[in-house]
């Protein structure tokens, strides 16, 4: 997996920030066999995922941030079209979050899941930038749910993208 998060960003830093919670790959991986919804925070990390390698699994990839409906919330609720966005995925019952763009998205996660609204099966957290990037990384590095992250600022929809068709590939290989 980190291999692949190597080979898509050309940078070998990954090796060292790259963090997996103890069984977040075999969570993951259970999760595609059951077929759980899987919700993207960007149409990027959607693009980014292996549609042929996902099919047999049955899972549905849910990205909302550019929904009508959530953009009129946002404005009305004074908050981020991702935060919305996140809640309307959660609402669908997903189980697997790719988070690598947003991380108000991510901080919402977070909060719904100590409220006890959601349990996600596995939560990768990658957002990338300057502002709650890593702060949000970290919050999630000191959860209890199952993830994979990236520490720091880096990050991005191609490395979310990239650590799920790496799931796939891994689930496609047990008996």
């Amino acid at each position: 997996m980190v291999r692949r998060i190597i080979h898509t960003t050309g940078d070998f830093d990954f090796a060292r920030t790259t963090h997996l919670s103890p069984r977040a790959v075999e969570a993951g991986i259970a999760a595609l066999q059951r077929g759980e919804g899987i919700y993207c925070d960007t149409q990027m990390v959607r693009s980014g995922v292996s549609k042929p390698r996902l099919a047999p699994f049955g899972c549905d990839l849910h990205v909302h941030v550019a929904d009508p409906d959530v953009a009129e919330q946002a404005a009305e609720q004074g908050t981020t079209r991702s935060v919305v966005a996140l809640r309307k995925g959660a609402a669908t019952g997903c189980g697997i979050y790719l988070i690598g763009n947003a991380p108000t998205a991510l901080f919402e996660l977070l909060r719904l899941a100590d409220a006890g609204e959601i349990r996600p099966s596995l939560v990768v957290g990658v957002p990338v930038g300057f502002v709650g990037a890593a702060e949000s990384k970290e919050a999630l590095f000191a959860s209890s749910l199952p993830y994979i992250v990236c520490r720091g600022r880096k990050g991005g929809s191609a490395i979310a993208a990239a650590v799920l068709n790496a799931l796939m590939i891994l689930a496609e290989e047990l008996p």
